[in-house]
């Protein structure tokens, strides 16, 4: 493992989460490029984070966005119950998200392999 691979790893974790906790779409446009940069390395540390960034990235959007826009739209706009549902699904699955994020952050900066559990491709 080299020190740009670390960076490139670290830096890959760090737009993972600044997708979703700052701005949405400027860190994944970032991110992608990234991901393009370091797709064909092989099986090094950057490669392995940027393509476990990517994915989780891209499962956070599926999850809050179209699953969170479908439950609104299945159970209409004015219903109370479905704003608690949709809340709760929101704030619940964004957590989770955020915490993987958090993890493949501590586990690049320490220059370790990671799979986002559940939404992470196979290493």
């Amino acid at each position: 493992m080299t020190e740009r691979d670390r960076r490139a790893a670290v830096l890959a974790e760090s737009l993972y989460l600044a997708n979703l906790l700052l701005i949405p779409v400027v860190p994944f446009v970032a991110l992608v490029l990234l991901y393009i940069r370091h797709a064909n390395e092989g099986d090094t540390l950057a490669a392995n984070h940027t393509r476990q960034a990517l994915a989780g990235s891209l499962w956070a959007g599926i999850l809050l966005v179209i699953v969170g826009g479908a439950s609104i739209g299945i159970g209409g706009p004015h219903n109370p119950n479905t704003w608690m549902v949709v809340l709760t699904y929101l704030v619940t699955c964004h957590a989770a998200l955020v915490l993987a994020g958090m993890i493949g952050l501590a586990r690049a900066m320490a220059g370790r392999t990671y799979r986002y559990p559940i939404i992470g491709p196979t290493l």
